[in-house]
């Protein structure tokens, strides 16, 4: 077991509570989508990919002002 007072601990334990929240989100947003039929897995793929290229694409200017 970990020493809890160690420098460092609580950035460790919010880490691990971030992670667990994002793979929380993921196991949510799947029983939803093994309720849904092939048009709607398709509409949803097609808003995940425009939210992760507004988010991480590399085709954006990312803030430069010539």
């Amino acid at each position: 077991m970990t020493d809890q007072t160690r420098w460092g601990i609580d950035q460790v334990q919010v880490k691990n509570k971030a992670v667990k929240y994002q793979k929380d989100l993921v196991a949510k947003a799947m029983e939803s989508v093994v309720k849904m039929d092939a048009s709607g897995i398709t509409d949803l793929m097609i808003l995940i990919e425009a939210e992760y290229e507004r988010k991480y694409g590399e085709n954006k200017a990312d803030g430069v002002i010539l």
